[in-house]
């Protein structure tokens, strides 16, 4: 099935390339239309504020002069944008409508950073595992609006039809559930809700954007943290929460907005051998953006994960060790000891923070992980030299990292 569904798509993305050899452009991604083809489908007008669109326009000019999109990709990025306009406009009308969702408070939640590929998907899968606790799934985040009801959480019908969509990733990138789990009911990155922003690094890990995300990189996250926060509140108002536990590797580039918003966050940092980090980033970047790009080139994503994530980690080590904040804030995971007793890893961080770790969230936990096995999805394989990076040089790059933290080298 996957098979035939693929050469339908290699079909469609031919006759897209000669539409545009012939001077036809298909599918729009025009700022105006955009926003009224939002508009149109939930007829309300109020985005909440204008400040999303200098970003939007940014992300439209690389999908149109950077992303080499087929004709797949332009289908796809354009119900993703609507997608995202219509959620906004639809939090801001349930706001307005719902007056309560402003006064919810959200306490000392968990954040999970680090480099990708660390540990942190299966530390966020585990803590959200507590009763105690309350991870933001993808089907609430893919579709907010109305607020969730702690009586239909299990049932809301939107559950199945954020199934369906997530199968077609399936289809579009079959090797991208071997690198990261991803279902309706999973525990979902943050990026996804700061996607509504426009100020998020999806951007340019689905579609190839550079310059967008060299935009990005000079930007003050804090709006976009604080609008991560109205989304946690949206979430909560009728489904509860005791404590969330949130996770993405992008938050080390903007942890001074994180902890500006969220001043009591309880911080767990993964870290992990850089070689065996960039070479699986890398390959993750390529898997999503080939399926909605033509032909890339594996050598300068790899160049680009290898800047990208440098930067990341002097910007949250520069935050951790400017003395602004308290470092009793943090604890860091090492990816070995994490694998090999998850669960004492859990208790490690919970008597760090002071929190209580109950019999019945332990075996919540153990249950998971038993269903869960390493793999599931099967293994994924990828060779630094395909992306030109090379295990030496990494070394020498992240160096002062693994000497600070104590790193050791890990066998591929």
């Amino acid at each position: 099935m996957q098979s035939a569904a693929r050469g339908v798509i290699r079909a469609a993305n031919t006759t897209g390339r000669g539409l545009r050899r012939l001077g036809f452009e298909t599918v729009s991604l025009d700022e105006r239309v955009l926003l009224e083809a939002a508009c149109r489908e939930t007829r309300l007008e109020d985005f909440g504020g204008d400040e999303f669109r200098e970003p939007l326009r940014l992300v439209l000019e690389g999908l149109e002069t950077e992303a080499r999109l087929t004709l797949l990709g332009r289908v796809v990025a354009r119900r993703d944008l609507i997608g995202l306009l219509t959620n906004r406009l639809r939090l801001t009308e349930d706001r307005k409508r719902y007056p309560g969702i402003a006064y919810q408070r959200i306490a000392r939640p968990f954040f999970i950073i680090g480099l990708p590929r660390t540990g942190s998907t299966l530390l966020h899968h585990l803590i959200s595992q507590d009763p105690a606790s309350r991870a933001p799934q993808a089907w609430e985040v893919m579709t907010p609006s109305p607020p969730p009801e702690a009586a239909r959480y299990e049932t809301d019908p939107r559950i199945a039809d954020a199934e369906r969509k997530l199968a077609w990733l399936d289809w579009l990138a079959p090797d991208f559930k071997a690198i990261h789990p991803l279902g309706a009911r999973l525990a979902i990155e943050c990026i996804a809700i700061l996607s509504h922003t426009f100020l998020s690094s999806r951007f340019h890990t689905t579609y190839r954007t550079p310059s967008y995300q060299a935009w990005l990189k000079k930007q003050d996250r804090t709006p976009a943290y604080a609008y991560h926060r109205r989304f946690l509140q949206h979430l909560q108002w009728r489904a509860g929460a005791d404590r969330w536990v949130l996770k993405a590797p992008a938050h080390l580039y903007a942890l001074d907005a994180l902890l500006a918003i969220y001043p009591d966050a309880l911080i767990v940092q993964t870290h992990r051998d850089p070689r065996m980090v960039l070479g699986s980033v890398a390959s993750l970047t390529l898997s999503l953006q080939s399926a909605f790009a033509e032909p890339l080139d594996p050598a300068e994503i790899g160049r680009e994960v290898l800047q990208s994530w440098t930067e990341g980690l002097e910007r949250g080590m520069h935050v951790r060790h400017s003395g602004l904040t308290d470092a009793e804030r943090f604890f860091d995971v090492n990816y070995q000891q994490l694998l090999a007793d998850p669960i004492g890893t859990v208790r490690r961080i919970y008597a760090h923070f002071g929190l209580p770790l109950t019999a019945a969230a332990e075996d919540r936990m153990r249950s998971h992980l038993n269903d869960n096995p390493q793999h599931k999805h099967g293994r994924h394989a990828y060779d630094l030299k395909a992306f030109g990076l090379d295990g030496p040089s990494l070394d020498q790059q992240f160096g002062s990292y693994r000497e600070f933290f104590g790193i050791e080298p890990e066998a591929p």
